[in-house]
């Protein structure tokens, strides 16, 4: 919703600026949007004149004038075909900006001439859509003159209008509300009533009073239509529309400045003497929908919940009601007699009728949100009053149909709710001259009634239904910024604790995979039964009776499927390189204690191609994530097994594993997906991922409910040994390790394997692997002796497993 300052202080005695104004009503509720001014963008424009014109030396269109500014005399090249010597236009200095262009002016020649700035048109200032040549304005105006106080450029307030106010959606409405801000007084004017000369040869029947209970008309005939005065157009353009002629700008105007939609018919284009307003029908010969070419020039088809204005005993749709009129019958420059009309649609018919038709007109944002019922007759005689001003001619009686809908309700009120609610301590009577202001009726209760007051919403405030809403209106008012600032009450400090360990742990795994690069998905816990089928889930218990879509008809055995086709589809957008995780839960059978929580994650290794090469094995990258989310949450690692060969059936058979603490408590299976699952699922490989049991992964021991002590650093610098093992090529290296690391758990701080060989001097079938063994000594310096006892306990341990120190 646009409207000027001087449009409103047509509705508001006021001495505030724009600036003033758009700051009231941000405090009064209104939402301002932006004020523009086009003054200040034509700021740096001047009337100019031209004292001669010579043609250019180096181009037949242009011309080298000379040319008195506020400036001073400057040489300007100009190609409009009307500059000539002694015409008085407008001049832009360098350095100004032209927004019909879109450019700043700098100083630079043309064809050889240089041009010390520019002569402009009016559609170069955006003051026209078009022109023929450079602006020609009266020559009595003085050079120097700003171009913005000569064309009336004023400032333009744009707000949101809420769906529960419509009566913003009219100036007169916002004055209303700034007078009892004490921002101005409003102006009240009386609508005279226009008798009419003649009876209606036009009649009204209403065949749908449930979409429009009420229809108002009347015909003025010998009016002379063409373009509107200066004035009106001025006022129209001003906030974007565009002016078509006198009796349609009437109806715009009206709706703008009382919200208040109307519609003007051409009487000559009206076929028969009645018009009928009814549900769209279809043709009950081909059984079609009815069609209406639109004043839009565009044409829409009808249906049974649209409401439609038919003139031809009804049978020729002539307009959408409440909408927008009909091309058939619109006015012209040679209209001469005029059917006017003021009704009122029901706002949800209006709604759905835009919505299914894509129409956004200013009649149906209006009457969507509720025209005021009692505007109707008012609407006429006004529009009347102004056609007759404008047009001439001489109306009819007023036909009037219908029963408009009932006022809304008295209710009783209490002044004192207002301090309940807001705390803000006011007296009765501010309280009740703010609702009067508002248009509100306020009366003192019957005798034995507990509230004080009853009050009656105006006609054009149906959001009103109880005290708060009155609360609210006076506290907007008198302004937010009047609520006392008083603290809230003090809240005891809930005990702590808040989160299980089983929460902490998810919550620990979360940031810990966020760090190390994966997105969190949050994917259902359903997936379709023939997914399911795919891992593990083909038993039917998991299938569920009523499912939310055919394609999450079963309970998901795993987190994977999601994850597979979430990373499908980011590949499918261009983003094939993904890491994604998610934890919840998952369903190995039909009751509670089958339900899993598993932390799973997904990486789809498609790194753009490079000369460096691949880097690291995207296995082990994988599996190194998951050994650092397994330590984050406290995961005994180093007592973890590691077994190949076991996994489940949509696991690579030889590029997966499990990590256990025994056959019976498996709490991670990780590794490559299996391609004839991702083809399945329509992804493309390869896609790798782990899934761990957070329900089989034990509690650490010692730590819950303690607080983290200080750390434990030696004073002694660390020293390093390194052994080669020969063992049989199937025996993983992990086992190894875990053998070397608890030949002495006092010293021993850590175990690296850094070589892996097979080759000349091994043995077909065992490999060689190469392990670091940091040792930290604690109270001393360790002696030869001392290592030499250790090295042997690491060699012990691990031959253990297999293994033959390499010679």
């Amino acid at each position: 919703m646009k409207f000027t300052l001087s449009w409103l202080k047509d509705h508001l005695e006021t001495e505030a600026d724009v600036h003033q104004i758009a700051e009231a009503m941000t405090m009064a509720g209104l939402e301002v949007e932006e004020v523009l001014d086009p003054a200040a963008k034509l700021a740096p424009f001047t009337v100019a004149r031209i004292v001669s014109a010579e043609r250019h030396p180096n181009a037949d269109r242009l011309q080298v004038c000379q040319v008195e500014t506020v400036d001073g005399m400057k040489e300007i090249v100009c190609g409009a075909p009307n500059a000539r010597a002694g015409l008085t236009t407008i001049y832009a200095p360098i350095g100004a900006y032209v927004p019909g262009l879109g450019v700043t002016l700098v100083e630079k020649p043309v064809r050889g001439v240089v041009s010390n700035g520019m002569l402009c048109s009016a559609s170069e200032l955006e003051l026209a859509d078009e022109s023929d040549g450079i602006q020609e304005l009266p020559p009595e105006i003085p050079v120097g003159t700003p171009v913005a106080g000569l064309f009336g450029a004023e400032p333009v307030i744009d707000f949101e209008v809420t769906p529960n106010r419509p009566d913003w959606l009219g100036v007169a409405g916002i004055a209303r509300d700034l007078a009892a801000a004490s921002v101005g007084k409003l102006k009240h004017f009386d609508i005279a009533v226009v008798r009419g000369a003649f009876p209606s040869p036009i009649s009204v029947r209403l065949d749908a009073p449930e979409m429009c209970p009420v229809f108002a008309g009347r015909v003025v005939r010998g009016v002379k239509n063409g373009p509107s005065p200066a004035w009106l157009q001025k006022r129209l353009t001003a906030i974007g529309l565009r002016s078509i002629n006198r009796l349609v700008d009437v109806t715009n105007l009206i709706a703008y400045d009382r919200a208040r939609p109307l519609h003007v018919y051409d009487l000559a284009k009206l076929s028969g003497t009645e018009i009928v307003v009814r549900a769209g029908q279809a043709s009950a010969e081909t059984g079609e929908a009815e069609h209406l070419i639109a004043l839009d020039g565009k044409t829409y088809a009808v249906s049974p919940a649209d409401c439609v204005i038919a003139d031809a005993g009804g049978e020729r749709p002539i307009g959408l009601g409440g909408v927008m009129g009909g091309e058939s019958t619109g006015c012209d420059d040679d209209t001469t007699d005029a059917f006017l009309e003021s009704a009122w649609f029901d706002p949800l018919v209006i709604a759905q009728t835009g919505r299914a038709l894509s129409i956004h007109s200013d009649a149906q944002y209006r009457f969507a949100r509720g025209v005021d019922p009692v505007s109707v007759t008012p609407g006429l005689e006004l529009a009347t009053r102004l056609i007759l001003d404008l047009c001439g001619g001489e109306p009819s009686d007023i036909v009037f149909v219908g029963e408009p809908p009932a006022n809304p309700s008295p209710f009783a009120f209490d002044p004192a709710h207002v301090k309940r609610l807001t705390g803000m301590d006011l007296a009765d009577d501010r309280i009740g001259t703010i609702l009067g202001q508002l248009g509100f009726l306020v009366q003192a209760a019957p005798a034995g009634q507990a509230e004080p007051w009853v009050v009656t919403p105006p006609s054009w405030r149906r959001d009103v239904e109880g005290p708060a809403d009155l609360v609210e209106e006076v506290a907007r008012i008198e302004g937010f910024n009047s609520l006392p600032d008083v603290a809230l009450p003090p809240v005891a400090v809930p005990a702590g604790g808040v989160l299980n360990p089983r929460q902490a742990r998810v919550r620990t795994a979360r940031r810990a995979l966020a760090s190390l690069g994966y997105a969190e998905a949050v994917t259902w816990s359903f997936t379709k039964q023939s997914t399911a089928v795919l891992f593990g889930g083909g038993d039917g218990r998991l299938v569920l009776e009523n499912p939310i879509a055919a394609d999450l008809d079963c309970m998901r055995p795993s987190a994977l499927p999601n994850l597979i086709q979430a990373a499908a589809r980011n590949a499918a957008r261009g983003f094939a390189d993904a890491a994604l995780f998610e934890i919840g839960p998952i369903y190995l059978g039909d009751g509670p204690k089958d339900q899993r929580t598993v932390i799973a994650g997904l990486v789809a290794p498609h790194a753009a191609r490079h000369w460096e090469g691949a880097g690291e094995t995207p296995l082990f990258a994988l599996k190194g994530d998951l050994n650092a989310v397994l330590e984050e949450i406290g995961a005994p690692v180093a007592s973890l097994q590691l077994v190949q060969g076991q996994n489940r059936d949509w696991w690579h058979p030889g590029r997966s594993a499990r990590l256990q603490l025994g056959p019976k408590n498996v709490m991670v299976e990780f590794g490559e997906l299996h391609p004839r699952i991702l083809k399945a699922l329509d992804a493309d490989g390869p896609m790798l991922a782990f899934e761990i049991v957070l329900d089989n992964v034990p509690e650490p021991r010692g730590k819950s409910g303690k607080a983290r002590g200080s750390a434990d650093l030696s004073a002694f610098m660390p020293l390093t040994r390194d052994f080669a093992f020969v063992v049989e090529d199937a025996k993983p290296a992990g086992d190894l390790v875990r053998a070397a690391s608890g030949a002495d758990k006092a010293l021993i701080a850590d175990v690296r394997v850094f070589d892996v060989y097979r080759g000349k001097g091994v043995d077909e079938g065992f490999k060689s692997v190469a392990l670091e063994v940091v040792l930290q000594p604690r109270d001393a310096t360790l002696t030869d002796a001392e290592i030499e006892a250790l090295t042997a306990k690491v060699v012990a341990a691990v031959e253990k497993q297999g293994g033959k120190l390499r010679a």
